[in-house]
Order: structure tokens, then C-alpha cells, then sequence
């Protein structure tokens, strides 16, 4: 079976509104960034057996007019409208072959606000990591950086690097170099999950456990601890990294514990290295299914790994990285009774 387009249902006398999106929203603009997007998004929604909504947003530029006549000039809508529709019409072919049911509309307005407003009812929001200029406007480029901080609901960012991985060939000289320096590291069904001890990390290591079910792969944590720098200078006394390392590890094994008490069929490794955290995920998502981070983390020593950070890995990242927001999480009520957690009194 091939893929099959849902219709919006009739509101009222006066035409049609379109569903609000469950399942997986994902952003195209008729660039290659998009089309990977696309096809991860596709994949996913298979695997979840959930709709797709696929979402073209277009604003029509207003131009200055220069010389006596000061004013302003604007492009007809219906042109721009009509090259949104073309893209479209290019995504639902892209996915025609997947067994999946899908929606596909076209919106005027900014793209991260666009998108922004999707993500308050969909599941799961994808896009690549950034898209064409021009009319039809910017719909993956700083929206990949916006979108992950503000969304209600868990993000995507897939890179054109890893294309290779999705059967989408590119016409990038500078991916295909990369992608022919990695093109000997197979890649591992593992979800790694950054850690840092903050609660925020302990929401995204959940979500980041639904999706290795999800793709029958293994899960696993990360840690890592920054060597010595000016930013901890205030430190009073000397950083003694072994004792450090050693209470990590103590609150990284209570955290499998409790994990294994939600996931007892879930094969999860933890793993405590030293290094830079963004430097630590980008390592992995190059041989690794998908990275997970949270919006945000703990400061302190032990690593500020899902703050700053995140935004540092989804620039840098060889393969799909997932940004959890912060949420409520029945679950997380009994960590406290499989022992320590970093930082608490």
C-alpha cells in the first residue's frame, strides 16, 4: 500500500478548516534539507502508525520602492502561493510509496511561527537543519535553531550529512566529502541520550527510551565531565576529578536502576567520559540512529550538558538529533528511591 491523503473535514457553511495535526508534523520548502526531513519523518510515522502533516509556510516580501514616487511594493500572493503548492505536490510524491496516512497544507506566515503553532497539538515536529532563500522563504534555516528552544512538543533536526543513511543522494560536494570520510563506520541501532543529573535530563532519557523501543535499538546514556577551565575558576578548592567521576557514576548507576524499573525489556548501557558534551554527541550521532538532548540543564561543574549544549550539537551533529522540552512525567516521582541524584541536598 502506498501513502494516503487525508481531507480536511467541512466546518460550517463557509468551507473548510484544516484538522489539527496529531502525529508528526514536518516542514518542507523544496530543498534538499527538506526532502531528507521528509523521508525521517515518513519513516517515523510508519513506525509509530500515527498521520504525517506536511507543511509548506510562505510570507509574501514586501519590497521598498526607491526614486520620488517613495512607497511600497508587493509580490502577487498568488504567485508566491502557487510555488508553496509546487513543493507540496513534490513532498506527497516523495512519500507516495509509504504505508502511511498523511495531510499536506500550505500556510501563510513565518515559519517558526507556523511551525511553533503546529507543535502545540502534534506529537513529534521534523525538519532539516536548513533550507533554500527566496520566495517561498527560509522555512528550515533559522527555524532549526528557534524551533527546538520554544516547541511544545519534541523536535527534530535532520542534517543533510546523513542522507546517505535515508537512500537521499545530494548534489553537495562538500556533504558528499564528508559523508565519503565516514562512509566505513556503519551505523549502530543505538539512541544515545546526553546527562547531566537535572531533572530536564531525566524527562529527555524517557523519551529518548520510547524511541529506542520504537526502533528495537539499545539505549544509551551519556556523561560527560569538561576538563578544568577559566569558567571554574570560583571552584574553592581543587577540583578532585576522580572523586567527581566516581559520584557521577554512582548517580548514572541509580539512573539505570530506575530506568530499568519503566524499560525491564530495554537494553541501556550508561557510559562516563571526559570531554567537551557537545563534543562527546557529535562524536556519536556519527555512527549512531539518533541523538536525544533536552532543552536544557544543570549548571556546575558536572557539565551543563543540555543547555547551551544542545544548540551546540544540533549545528554540529552527523545524524538526526531529537530536543526535548521540559515536561511533567508521572515517573519521575519515584527516581529518588534508587539512590542519589547529582546535586540534591
Amino acid at each position: 500500500m502506498g501513502a494516503h491523503e487525508l481531507q480536511p473535514e467541512p466546518v460550517g457553511a463557509d468551507g473548510f478548516a484544516p484538522a489539527s495535526p496529531q502525529g508528526i508534523v514536518v516542514g518542507v520548502d523544496g530543498s534538499e534539507h527538506g526532502h531528507c526531513a521528509l523521508v525521517w519523518a515518513a519513516r517515523e510515522a510508519k513506525r509509530r502508525n500515527r498521520p504525517l502533516h506536511i507543511v509548506s509556510a510562505y510570507s509574501v516580501p514586501i519590497f521598498a520602492a526607491s526614486g520620488l514616487d517613495g512607497g511600497y511594493a508587493t509580490i502577487d500572493d498568488s504567485v508566491v502561493r502557487e510555488g508553496a503548492e509546487t513543493i507540496l505536490q513534490q513532498a506527497r510524491d516523495k512519500i507516495s510509496g509509504y504505508d502511511i496516512e498523511f495531510t499536506a497544507t500550505v500556510e501563510n506566515g513565518d515559519a517558526s511561527g507556523v511551525l511553533l503553532e503546529l507543535s502545540e497539538s502534534a506529537e513529534l515536529l521534523v525538519f532539516g537543519t536548513r533550507g533554500r532563500g527566496g520566495f517561498v522563504g527560509r522555512l528550515l534555516g533559522s527555524v532549526s535553531s528557534a524551533l527546538p528552544a520554544h516547541a511544545k512538543c519534541p523536535t527534530v533536526t535532520v542534517p543533510l550529512v546523513c542522507s546517505d543513511r535515508l537512500g537521499e543522494p545530494t548534489e553537495d560536494r562538500r556533504i558528499k566529502a564528508e559523508q565519503a570520510k565516514s562512509a566505513h563506520q556503519a551505523v549502530e541501532n543505538v539512541v544515545v541520550v546526553g546527562v547531566d543529573g537535572s531533572e530536564q535530563a531525566r524527562v529527555a532519557v524517557l523519551e529518548a527510551a520510547d524511541q529506542a523501543t520504537r526502533l528495537g535499538a539499545t539505549l544509551r546514556i551519556v556523561c560527560a565531565i569538561p576538563q578544568f577551565s577559566g569558567s571554574l575558576a570560583w571552584v574553592p578548592a581543587p577540583l578532585d576529578r576522580k572523586a567527581l567521576a566516581a559520584d557521577i557514576q554512582v548517580t548514572l548507576d541509580a539512573g539505570m536502576d530506575w530506568l530499568r524499573s519503566h524499560y525491564p525489556n530495554l537494553p541501556a548501557e550508561s557510559k562516563l567520559v571526559d570531554g567537551s558534551a557537545v563534543e562527546v554527541l557529535v562524536a556519536e550521532s556519527r555512527h549512531v540512529e539518533l541523538v536525544v538532548v533536552g532543552t536544557r540543564g544543570r549548571g556546575g561543574f558536572a557539565g551543563m550538558l543540555l543547555g547551551s549544549t544542545s544548540d551546540g550539537v544540533l549545528h554540529h551533529s552527523k545524524g538526526p538529533v531529537m530536543v526535548v522540552p521540559d515536561r511533567d512525567d508521572a515517573r519521575l516521582a519515584d527516581r529518588d528511591k534508587f539512590g542519589p541524584i547529582l546535586g540534591a541536598a
